[in-house]
């Protein structure tokens, strides 16, 4: 057995295979832009950890992901023909952002800098050693390795230097190098300040550097002069942009996520912008255009126009994610198709599995909402509440109220939020009985919460015991279940399907089963646990209740029964969340322990487990069983695990729950090489000529005239010029002038003419005329030809049989002359026959090639209406139009076949009731 075999068998053992992540945008490795010439787009290139992704700079559409890297991406870089990006002491050139093209190993340290010259790649690593390579080969062209006192931070190509670099130090220096004989031109020292980034400016000669501390240094590279020296006072300058649509505008992008415009004829500051609350990574000019894209750390991409009266830009578009982790994941809706998340940054997101261009954002919480929104979003707003830690939804008059409620780390209040107005509701959820201003104890907070199915009510629980119960439309306070409910804090809460029964678990180890509708002190019944309840999870179609204990065991309560029916044991840490299947024969849990468990409820037993790098901190199970979204630990966005059993055979049994998981490692590049891409590298197809640009990589799929042989297809032609051939006597009637035109006069009959709707004289034979006008006085028959254009390419169809030019011809013609020609067919004195034999040869092929159908139904329906039945004084016309009627016949019994067949499966799935 092969090793691909082995792997395959290994992951066909698992339920779930990581399909992608989503809710990630960018990091702090800067983004890329190429310009697409096909595409007549700009499309920009941002990492996001172990892969990059591509992005239309229209819509900010998300065209395709690359494959994961080993490690972290370092370093990026493009040129018209790959992306180049850097992997520990690898670099990867990919073609078209899908497949890998080169690889190039050689380096002893991590490559931090990448610059695509020309038919070169120029690579820097950590251990200061800078090489050449050959792109297409894949080699070595030149290594240069440099002093300490001159360790590189940033590498430009200035435009018009031929075969030269400009090097930037950590000292401040800057060295023009000839990479091709390897000779040092010039040290430029200008400043003592570390150098950040290197941009050469649109005029020649001069580049911008800036430094560490702020400055930026304009130089004349020719004449070694300091053209300008400018200051910013927001930290390091990361990167540097000059804009190309004629404004004498270089932008500088720092470190506190600030973005400072200077006039470079007045040498001082115009405009600033606070365009990210963390540090600009990315500020680049689009080409020729007033717009400037900027990424940062905090997972945003932003596009900016400068459109405003004084010069200034606003936000055109974004794309953002979470600035810290998310803490809590859940499906919402039916359809599996939205994942509502909390942060740590105190915000609830919307993503969207189908597209991100329906992701959205519900604010974050506050404590004053209408004092929050009058603060700039970049500002300390002191009245922003602590992230949420736990929320809950339901779709339930979701246009009507609120149908989300969550609650937050260390806090006594509940918030509400609407999905359908994507904000923070205007309710805090505050029991009656914490409004005392007399009462000492301050360190009440929430600890877990519910919404009924019929979205009317929030049932919450609290470190104190109480289980209190809210109307989520009012925010008013509707009862409370026991006095307290609970001795100890209250860890998890849940109702059934009808409003009938309240469930809640102390971390004391009880389980009370309360009347959802009475207001009682004692409940139904009690179950005494042996460990303390850390959270609950239920599946309220199915009446099931999961209890995580902090004994790491899971239990499977029945609310029909109100007992136990399962108990499972197998994590050796904190569990985290669990949630059900669908059709709840699954649950899923997560732990501390790194690992998630898949347990089959019917069976009891355990059927599938991995290790995953980071924890789980939340899951959660979509609703139509195709995905498993996880969040984990110091990750921003949500990993989406596909099913494999509904496309795949896996074979499902039991595994020792104390067995140690295998690591589920996401598909790395390497792992790609080997199975597919090691192909394409040497395959000769790919051997492509380096001044190809994108669109000629860029794979587009062009449809096929035809599919296949065997398939009926019709013409690409619009339907005015075949649909309206039989109604042509009606048309003309209603288009009937009132006052007639006036009519040409006719032509001598002794001049030949061309045959058709308009009089053109017949000049073709004139020449043999008068040739032969010397020798005879009376003019032969020969020279008398009334047939048609199309008449012609008949008659010449008897020897050559080449119908497919008068089908072209047809097509070329609009349908009055298509009508003028069928009427033409009966007038042609002894060559009639031939004629209309040789017409029905041509229907004849288009039903027998099966291409055209809908043409040659038309062309033989005005044909038998404008010849009707003086067809019958030819026999040979009836003897072909018999063999053309089986032809018909035989091709519209192949399209009622399968029209029938289809319109019987759609009516039946239509009327289908389950």
């Amino acid at each position: 057995m092969s090793d691909l075999e082995k792997n395959d068998n290994y992951f066909n053992k698992h339920i779930f295979k990581c399909n992608r992540v989503i809710g990630q945008v960018t990091n702090h490795v800067p983004a890329l832009i190429r310009y697409i010439r096909r595409r007549r787009d700009n499309l920009i290139i941002t990492c996001i950890g172990h892969s990059f992704q591509v992005h239309t700079a229209s819509h900010f559409r998300l065209l395709h992901v690359s494959g994961q890297h080993p490690d972290d991406i370092t370093a990026m870089a493009a040129d018209r023909a790959h992306i180049y990006t850097a992997c520990n002491k690898c670099i990867y050139a990919w073609r078209a952002g899908k497949h890998i093209r080169h690889v190039y190993r050689g380096h002893t340290k991590n490559v931090h800098t990448l610059l695509p010259f020309a038919r070169h790649l120029i690579a820097v690593d950590e251990g200061n050693v800078l090489k050449v390579w050959n792109i297409k080969k894949a080699e070595v062209y030149l290594e240069v390795p440099f002093e300490e006192d001159f360790k590189v931070t940033a590498v430009a190509h200035p435009s018009t230097y031929v075969n030269k670099i400009v090097l930037g130090s950590e000292g401040g220096q800057l060295k023009l190098l000839n990479i091709r004989n390897n000779h040092l031109i010039y040290t430029f020292n200008v400043h003592s300040s570390r150098i950040t980034c290197i941009e050469p400016a649109p005029a020649v000669n001069v580049v911008a550097v800036g430094h560490q501390d702020g400055c930026i240094n304009v130089i004349d590279l020719l004449y070694n002069e300091v053209l300008m020296r400018l200051k910013q006072d927001w930290g390091a300058v990361l990167d540097i942009t000059f804009r190309t649509d004629g404004a004498p505008v270089m932008a500088s992008a720092s470190s506190n996520g600030f973005v400072a415009f200077w006039n470079l004829e007045d040498k001082k500051i115009i405009d600033q912008l606070q365009a990210h609350e963390d540090a600009v990574s990315t500020a680049i000019f689009l080409p020729n255009e007033p717009l400037m894209l900027t990424t940062s750390p905090d997972n945003s991409m932003k596009l900016w126009i400068f459109d405003m009266v004084d010069g200034g830009a606003r936000m055109l578009r974004i794309r953002e994610g979470h600035i810290r982790p998310p803490l809590c994941i859940r499906y919402h809706g039916h359809n599996g198709s939205t994942i509502l998340s909390s942060g740590e940054d105190s915000s609830l997101r919307a993503f969207s599995t189908i597209s991100a261009t329906f992701n959205k954002s519900l604010g974050k919480a506050s404590y004053d909402r209408k004092s929050s929104k009058k603060k700039n979003r970049f500002q300390d707003d002191s009245f922003r509440m602590p992230p949420i830690i736990e929320f809950t939804s339901e779709t339930t008059c979701e246009e009507e109220w609120d149908n989300i409620a969550a609650i937050h780390a260390g806090t006594l209040q509940t918030t509400t939020w609407s999905f359908h107005k994507s904000r923070m509701g205007d309710h805090y959820l505050i029991p009656e009985k914490f409004h005392n201003e007399n009462r000492t104890d301050f360190i009440i907070e929430t600890t877990c919460i519910t919404l009924t199915h019929c979205g009317n009510f929030a049932i919450i629980g609290y470190s104190t015991g109480d289980v209190e119960k809210f109307n989520i439309q009012s925010g008013q306070h509707r009862g409370s279940y026991g006095n307290p409910g609970h001795t100890a804090a209250v860890r998890g809460i849940i109702t059934d399907n009808l409003n009938q029964m309240v469930v809640s678990g102390c971390s004391s180890g009880l389980l009370k089963f309360w009347c959802f509708r009475e207001k009682v002190e004692k409940p139904w019944r009690t179950i005494q646990l042996l460990e303390g309840v850390a959270f609950m999870r239920s599946h309220r179609e199915s009446s099931i209740v999961a209890v995580a204990l902090v004994n790491f065991t899971i239990l499977i309560v029945d609310l029909d029964t109100k007992g136990i029916i399962r108990k499972f044991e197998g994590h050796n840490a904190k569990l985290n969340d669990l949630t059900f299947s669908p059709d709840s024969r699954w649950l899923i849990s997560a732990s501390m322990d790194a690992t998630i468990k898949v347990w089959d409820i019917p069976s009891s037993y355990m059927i599938d487990h991995f290790r995953v790098e980071k924890p789980c901190t939340s899951l959660s199970m979509s609703p139509t069983g195709d995905f498993l979204a996880t969040a984990h630990v110091n990750c921003l966005g949500i990993y989406l695990w596909a099913n494999k059993t509904l496309f795949n055979r896996v074979s499902l049994h039991s595994v020792n729950p104390r067995a140690e998981a295998p690591l589920m490692e996401l598909e790395n590049i390497d792992n790609q090489i080997t199975t597919r891409d090691f192909v394409l590298i040497n395959s000769q197809e790919l051997e492509v000529n380096e001044e190809e640009n994108l669109e000629q990589i860029d794979f587009i799929y062009i449809t096929p005239e035809r599919l296949s042989e065997n398939l009926i297809s019709i013409s690409n032609l619009p339907a005015s010029k075949w649909q309206n051939l039989l109604d042509l006597d009606l048309i003309k009637k209603r288009n009937y002038p009132k006052n007639l035109s006036k009519v040409i006069k006719p032509a001598p009959f002794f001049i030949p003419t061309v045959a058709g709707l308009e009089m053109k004289y017949d000049t073709s034979n004139m020449g043999n005329v008068r040739q032969e006008a010397n020798e005879s006085k009376i003019m032969k028959p020969s020279l008398i030809n009334n047939l048609t254009d199309f008449a012609k390419l008949l008659e010449s169809t008897v020897s050559s049989h080449d119908y497919e030019s008068c089908v072209n011809h047809l097509k070329r013609m609009n349908p009055t002359n298509i009508d003028f020609e069928m009427k033409s067919l009966n007038n042609l004195g002894g060559r009639t026959t031939k004629v209309m034999v040789q017409f029905l040869k041509i229907i004849q092929y288009m039903l027998s090639s099966n291409v055209d159908f809908e043409l040659a139904q038309s062309y033989l329906s005005i044909f038998l209406r404008r010849q009707g039945t003086e067809l019958l004084e030819f026999p040979e016309v009836i003897e072909t139009l018999q063999s053309v009627a089986k032809l018909q016949q035989a091709s519209w019994d192949k399209i009622e076949k399968n029209l029938m067949f289809g319109i019987g499966v759609v009516g039946t799935l239509r009327n289908f009731t389950q």
